[in-house]
């Protein structure tokens, strides 16, 4: 069984994360979301509400499960049996940063391999921070993230 983990911070998820979450779902076996928790950065949203969200956002993708993390993502996948880390690439400048961290996570366990997953074309200028940056400036992002985090944050603004 091919167990992939698609980590990040997802605060909040996007409708590029769905992209790359489904491409991912139709490859992989099973496919964990695991949202990042960093107890230094204050968040957006609060790690149990973005799991909440995407939990309702992924309902129709059976082999996919939602969890949350702490340390190290390698770590996490060691102790999920994951062969596959996936990181999701929206433009070339993404591509350096991702590299390295790939590079990294090899360093630590070279059995776990990073595949990199690019988004449809009509995603790659959403970002979670263009979402907040919308939103807080009384900006519609419907078309940018799933429903259950339009109505989330439509009630957030109330």
């Amino acid at each position: 069984m091919k167990i992939a983990i698609y980590p990040g911070s997802f605060d909040p998820i996007t409708m590029g994360h769905l992209d790359i979450l489904r491409n991912a779902s139709e490859i992989f076996d099973k496919v964990i979301i695991a949202v990042a928790h960093n107890a230094s950065k204050k968040g957006f949203l609060t790690t149990e509400q973005r799991v909440e969200l995407i939990k309702k956002s992924v309902q129709d993708l059976s082999n996919v499960e939602v969890d949350s993390f702490s340390g190290l993502t390698i770590e996490y996948a060691k102790k999920h049996n994951a062969q596959i880390l996936i990181r999701g690439l929206r433009a070339v400048s993404d591509f350096e940063y991702e590299m390295q961290l790939s590079q990294a996570n090899s360093a630590l366990c070279s059995d776990i391999k990073t595949v990199f997953l690019t988004t449809k074309p009509e995603y790659n200028f959403i970002s979670s921070s263009t979402i907040k940056e919308i939103w807080s400036n009384g900006g519609d992002v419907s078309k940018f993230v799933p429903s259950a985090v339009n109505e989330y944050l439509l009630q957030k603004r109330d």
